[in-house]
């Protein structure tokens, strides 16, 4: 046994259940937030501009939202304990793994084409 299938094996326990996330797919993730001794689940609902990682334990997404004048960008670990549950709600069409240009457009510029799916 080598020692990637090895590393392979191991990080096998530690995977969670989740949907295949590609750049231009619009989605909401439910964290969970600890506080003292609470817990809260926070949702973060934007548009994923970026994905990385080699292995499936390292994909990571950087997810961009818009609050008023403001955009705020967070970078998820897809499979996080900390990640309760990441929802897909639209998927746009892009023809590149990280679409960051979108930061520096306004208005009808940063309108992406939405991918219609086959309800059968």
């Amino acid at each position: 046994m080598s020692n990637s299938d090895l590393i392979k094996k191991v990080q096998a326990g530690f995977l969670k259940d989740r949907p295949e996330i590609k750049t231009g797919m619009e989605v909401e993730i439910q964290q969970i937030i600890k506080e003292w001794n609470k817990e809260r689940i926070q949702k973060f609902k934007g548009l994923v501009i970026k994905t990385a990682g080699k292995s499936a334990l390292e994909k990571t997404m950087t997810v961009r939202r818009k609050i008023g004048a403001f955009g705020v960008e967070k970078i998820f670990a897809v499979h996080s304990p900390t990640i309760k549950d990441i929802t897909i709600l639209r998927e746009f069409k892009v023809r590149r793994k990280s679409i960051k240009f979108i930061r520096e457009l306004t208005g009808k510029a940063a309108r992406l084409k939405e991918v219609k799916k086959d309800t059968k």
